[in-house]
């Protein structure tokens, strides 16, 4: 194989295409410990739940008054 003609520059693009895949997978690796920190912080703390809560589902406290005004122009 290397030493047909296409050999050697295979062999180069071969390689070239393992250091992007090694790259992606790193960044997968970062991706999935920060996924798992951001887990661990949901399952410790109450607190990020109900901010998680109230910035994405809009939800109150049963106690709470909300009051919506109109954007102003």
């Amino acid at each position: 194989m290397i030493l047909s003609p296409e050999g050697l520059p295979r062999l180069r693009g071969l390689e070239r295409e393992l250091e992007q895949v090694e790259e992606e997978s790193a960044e997968l690796r970062r991706e999935i410990d920060a996924l798992r920190g951001r887990v661990e912080r949901l399952r410790d703390d109450p607190t990020a739940v109900e901010r998680i809560a109230r910035d994405n589902l809009g939800l109150v406290r049963q106690t709470e008054v909300v009051f919506q005004f109109p954007a102003s122009r």
